[in-house]
């Protein structure tokens, strides 16, 4: 019993520090632009909006411009970005272990093609709707990442089963379908060619609180949930017959748990556009760091992503200031070097064995 209370206690201390990193990373991160704006700054800023102790911090020497910029500019730009680095973190780690496959993230069910194919139809339709505040083309993204997870669900069922790599192959054939659905409307409405493909690359530009706002309890409620699920999952780790022999029923988790990351991706996908790599590396370090345990393993997969995303958009919106490169070009020179770390290490170990 001391044993099990310590490992709790020091996977307790794990997940203050790295919550506190984060809060820093917040606090540091808003202050980087061209407005030259201190973190002390932007923390009595902040403070002052809290209630009871706003009324407690000296602003009387902050610009006002410095508010305007903090509050409805870069703040809700971090927070945003925090709620989708911690998204997409835990959906690939929840799927690299449902998957038992190391390689695979958020978009590997066909996602991200569902999402960019929606929101393309939207750009080229010229819809304007809106629901919650979010925008037309952030509607038709959710629909379209949507439809195709329950597509790919329904083709990959076989009887009261989904077997993992009928699932995978489900996820890859409808991607590349609805990928080339997508292109061919681009080559036939040429004039919304850069719309899209901006779209694709992801980016946090001119996100503010009408973005943030409304997916915000649902991706947290989400993470939460999934969270709930550690324990199947270490369990389904040993082997979904072992798990079934131990209680668990394995294919409702699995429904579920795909529920849910399908769910909370297009709800960041929708307004973020596809950023990839970050489900993939993130979970995939954390995991090299602290083990496969999912109890630690979610919860700090979620908060190292928050970090990340966060760092990867300053250097996205400040390296060639003030022209600002699309977020998902930043996050994919550093996943696509790691990516091929792990087809090499793979591959290493795949001969090694053969030796």
């Amino acid at each position: 019993m001391e044993f099990i209370s310590k490992i709790k206690c020091n996977r307790s201390i794990m997940l203050l520090i790295l919550f506190i990193v984060l809060i820093i990373s917040i606090c540091v991160f808003a202050t980087i632009g061209t407005a030259n704006i201190s973190v002390s700054e932007t923390v009595k800023i902040v403070i002052s909006r809290l209630p009871y102790i706003g009324s407690y911090v000296d602003i009387d020497k902050i610009p006002q411009s410095h508010f305007i910029i903090i509050l409805k500019v870069r703040l809700p730009r971090v927070l945003l970005g925090v709620l989708v680095g911690a998204a997409l973190s835990s959906v690939g780690a929840a799927f690299q272990g449902m998957f038992k496959n190391p390689m695979a993230d958020p978009y590997v069910i066909g996602i991200s093609s569902g999402a960019a194919l929606g929101a393309s139809i939207i750009i080229i339709s010229g819809l304007n709707i809106s629901l919650l505040k979010l925008s037309s083309v952030s509607i038709g993204a959710f629909l379209g990442a949507m439809i195709s997870t329950f597509i790919v669900y329904f083709i990959s069922k076989i009887k009261n089963k989904v077997p993992i790599n009928t699932l995978l192959l489900s996820g890859i054939a409808v991607g590349q379908l609805f990928t080339a659905i997508m292109s061919f409307l681009m080559v036939i409405h040429t004039k919304d060619v850069n719309k899209i493909i901006f779209w694709t690359l992801g980016s946090f530009s001119s996100k503010g609180w009408d973005e943030l706002i409304p997916i915000t309890v649902p991706v947290l409620f989400s993470i939460a949930v999934l969270n709930f699920f550690s324990r199947d999952l270490n369990v389904m780790l040993t082997g979904e017959e072992s798990a079934r022999s131990m209680g668990i029923e394995v294919e409702r988790v699995k429904l579920t748990i795909l529920v849910i990351c399908a769910f909370m991706t297009a709800m960041v996908v929708s307004v973020s556009g596809i950023i990839g790599f970050i489900g993939l590396i993130i979970p995939h370090i954390i995991r090299l760091v602290i083990g496969p345990d999912h109890r630690i393993l979610l919860p700090s997969s979620a908060l190292v992503g928050g970090i990340f995303m966060i760092f990867a958009d300053t250097i996205a919106r400040t390296i060639i200031s003030p022209t600002e490169v699309p977020v998902g070009i930043i996050t994919a020179m550093f996943g696509a070097p790691f990516f091929l770390y792990l087809l090499l290490k793979k591959k290493k170990a795949y001969y090694s064995g053969v030796k």
